[in-house]
């Protein structure tokens, strides 16, 4: 009988062998957590297609992220859910220094002068019609250029709050170069840009959308997020990104794009983060409430994935929790 000389089992036989040789890892400083504000005073709603995930007001959202701090976290991208009664065809509520985006801002800012905050930069919470860019309603069309200006006054207000980064989500095009030009002339070269490029136009976003209350009125989004049958078209949009003046490029949504990861990985030398977003979140969750699948298992497993593929930052709603196990499991890592 001939015997193996090439012996694979011997790299996996015990788990601190698996872990020694393991060529992918994870750590709490790889997460960004997404936050649901809302107005009001002590408020935690569960969020009915996102079980355990919650929209805070500002005064509880203080304790969240402590939590998030204590478990390694330091990225957190504010969402803000507006009441109707700022919402428009103009975006204009959007950059008010008294809005509740600009108060969140200013309140973490001075708890966790240390933590990196992000913003997400996009129309669809302040617009009457749910999308992310001013309506041409007699031709139902979202207008491009005449967006940017509103996307610029916002990312400005977002800055002179004391943000970090801006996250513009809307895929308008032309979008990073304008906030990166206004930045610049206006004294913010130092904010960092995380560009949503390869934004698909995903069936994946139902429950993020029923955090904020931003479905689109009419239509769809798919006039200006890219078609999930396309590939070349992401590096193409992330090319035009980074040459704008983008310090991060991004892939949405996570699993079902893991390929699009790895061709931006390679195509760029930014950094490539990755959302896993609402619908892969409460896949998960609901196979587990039913027993099909092991709930801890499964997060880390999809987390592992995107970071194989190619990603430096996640973006995830299971930031806690799986920077709880990783904390527990390796210390020291």
């Amino acid at each position: 009988m001939a015997f193996p000389n090439q012996r694979k089992r011997i790299n996996r036989a015990s788990n601190q062998i698996r872990n020694l040789v393991a060529e992918t890892t994870l750590h709490p400083h790889d997460f960004v957590a997404p936050l649901f504000i809302e107005d009001g005073e002590n408020i935690k709603s569960e969020i009915p297609s996102m079980p355990g995930y919650f929209r805070y007001s500002l005064d509880l959202i203080i304790y969240e992220i402590q939590e998030l701090v204590d478990v390694g976290v330091q990225s957190v991208l504010i969402f803000v859910k507006e009441g109707d009664d700022k919402k428009d065809n103009t975006g204009a509520y959007a950059a008010h220094p008294g809005g509740l985006m600009q108060q969140s801002i200013r309140a973490i800012k001075a708890a966790f002068p240390e933590l990196l905050v992000m913003t997400d930069v996009a129309l669809d919470p302040y617009s009457s019609y749910g999308h992310d860019g001013i309506v041409d309603i007699e031709k139902g069309e979202i207008v491009n250029d005449a967006t940017l200006l509103a996307l610029v006054k916002m990312a400005l207000s977002h800055v002179e709050a004391g943000a970090d980064w801006v996250a513009p989500s809307d895929m308008m095009d032309g979008r990073i170069g304008a906030i990166r030009d206004a930045f610049n002339l206006n004294g913010y070269s130092h904010k960092g840009i995380l560009a949503y490029s390869a934004k698909y136009a995903s069936a994946l976003y139902g429950p993020f959308r029923d955090a904020l209350d931003s479905a689109p009125g009419f239509g769809d989004k798919k006039t200006y997020q890219i078609d999930p049958r396309n590939r070349k078209e992401s590096v193409d949009e992330a090319y035009l990104d980074e040459a704008e003046g983008a310090d991060m490029l991004m892939v949405k949504p996570g699993s079902f794009y893991l390929d699009i990861v790895r061709d931006l990985s390679h195509s760029s030398n930014l950094p490539v983060a990755v959302y896993q977003v609402s619908g892969e979140y409460a896949m998960i969750k609901s196979a587990a409430a039913q027993g099909w699948l092991n709930e801890h298992d499964i997060m880390m497993e999809s987390l592992i994935a995107v970071k194989r593929a190619g990603a430096t930052v996640i973006l995830t709603y299971f930031a806690k929790e799986a920077s709880k196990h990783l904390i527990k499991n390796y210390p020291n890592s």
